[in-house]
């Protein structure tokens, strides 16, 4: 693991606002014998659990999902719940690049399919994750970058807003020139999602093991092994869908080639219409801006703020406090009138990023036939892991074509010690933004 152990205790729930405002999941136990299923799904986020949905819907496959805490412990439980496009880091331009020409039309299909995913999601399985105002919204923080975000070519259905406008429609912040709004994604709960999540795998027949961490991982025969502290399962397939929380020594070809990034996220009390209208922040958009460091934010159902700030470089205390010091003091700057509203909730986790850009979603190279990896959102993974873990359990049961062309080239190893990369990017990114101050 990259970070201290306080970032992976699975004995410990982060003190989230989705952790107070969701009905518990009734435990899931832990394996405690052996076992066989056709296909071994280690991690219940997201892409694990819709693989597994796949795999028992449309394959009637034998599903075992192996999870080293509960399900939704870890980033599908603990992030800002904003279903919305992205999963990865490339322009279109190196997108077609770097996969060629078709790669670009089919990533956007891919991403706004995996919106329309989770909304499917939501429907079939009854699942109440708090939907939210559809669209996202894109802030500049400078003169400069308004002007290059006003020189894009225009996307179908989005809408530029210069400060007045955003004013007008309640968009009001002290730190942005302008922003884009496009219509696509809307934010929601994420542990109850991903609970929902659960509760459906489980309805539909898929064996959830909780407190069940894969130990060792190896091959026997035309099938693998996986061992947990108490119990062992046998299968002919494994997909790993650990994302930022991977365990490298489990599966050694993945070493150096994620790079789990800490992201933060406060959440403020209540706030009455007043105080919304004096900011002149009123509207339940998501937010974010185009720095570097970039800073993520919402209103949630009952009127509170959450403010999210990557990135941190450590789990201690000290480190844990500076940052979130740190991110109050910008959430302050950018909305001045809402400084007496005090952060009640705050806490971290783990976003993922690949040497490539791009998650990857295929068989482990030079491994015996049956491993395969599902990993790598990019800090977008509502919606792209959603979709993702479907097209994995597609690929898993043989077609190949299945997941978006980007996703299928396996990443290369970082060439530089990733914390080290990860503080001089931070640093060059620090620079790069500048401080962030109110217009």
């Amino acid at each position: 693991m990259l970070y201290e152990r306080e970032g992976y205790d699975t004995g410990h729930w982060p003190q989230s606002y989705w952790r107070a405002t969701c009905p518990a999941l009734p435990p899931c136990p832990a394996l405690e014998d052996e076992t066989h299923a056709d296909v071994v799904i280690i991690g219940a986020g997201y892409a694990g659990l819709s693989a597994a949905l796949e795999l028992v819907e449309r394959h009637g496959a034998d599903v075992a999902v192996l999870e080293a805490g509960q399900p939704g412990w870890g980033a599908s439980g603990r992030n800002g719940g904003f279903c919305c496009l992205g999963g990865a880091r490339l322009s279109e331009a190196m997108i077609k690049h770097r996969f060629g020409a078709e790669a670009a039309p089919d990533w956007a299909r891919f991403e706004h399919g995996a919106i329309a995913r989770v909304r499917d999601n939501l429907a079939r399985y009854s699942i109440d994750a708090q939907a939210c105002e559809g669209g996202e919204l894109l802030l500049a923080d400078s003169p400069r970058r308004w002007a290059a975000l006003q020189a894009k070519p225009p996307e179908p259905g989005a809408r530029l807003l210069d400060r007045a406008a955003l004013q007008a429609e309640g968009l009001h912040t002290a730190a942005y020139h302008g922003g884009r709004i496009v219509p696509q994604g809307f934010g929601l709960h994420p542990l109850r999602y991903v609970t929902g999540l659960a509760q459906a795998a489980l309805a539909a027949g898929v064996r959830i093991y909780g407190e069940s961490g894969a130990q060792s991982l190896r091959p026997d025969g035309a099938s693998w092994r996986v061992q947990t502290a108490q119990g062992m399962v046998r299968a002919r397939q494994v997909l790993v869908a650990t994302n930022g929380y991977s365990d490298e020594t489990l599966v050694p070809w993945l070493r150096g080639r994620i790079l789990p990034a800490i992201s933060n996220i406060m959440v403020t009390r209540p706030l009455a219409p007043e105080e919304l209208a004096a900011q002149g922040w009123t509207r339940h958009l998501m937010s974010y801006d185009d720095r570097v460091l970039l800073h993520y934010f919402r209103l949630l159902p009952d009127n509170r703020v959450l403010f999210g700030a990557r990135v941190g470089l450590s789990f201690r205390p000290a480190s844990v406090a500076a940052l979130a010091q740190r991110a109050r003091s910008e959430f302050e700057v950018i909305f001045p009138q809402f400084k007496a509203a005090a952060t009640e909730f705050a806490w971290n986790g783990l976003v993922c990023l690949t040497s490539s850009l791009a998650p990857y979603i295929g068989p482990v190279p030079a491994a015996p036939p049956g491993l395969w990896l599902a990993l790598g959102w990019h800090g977008n993974g509502v919606a792209a892991a959603s979709e993702g873990g479907r097209r994995a359990a597609r690929a898993l049961m043989g077609e190949a074509s299945a997941p978006p062309i980007i996703t299928r080239r396996a990443p290369a190893r970082f060439l530089l010690p990733r914390k080290w990369a990860l503080g001089a990017g931070m640093a060059l990114g620090g620079l790069r933004d500048g401080p962030l101050r109110a217009v």
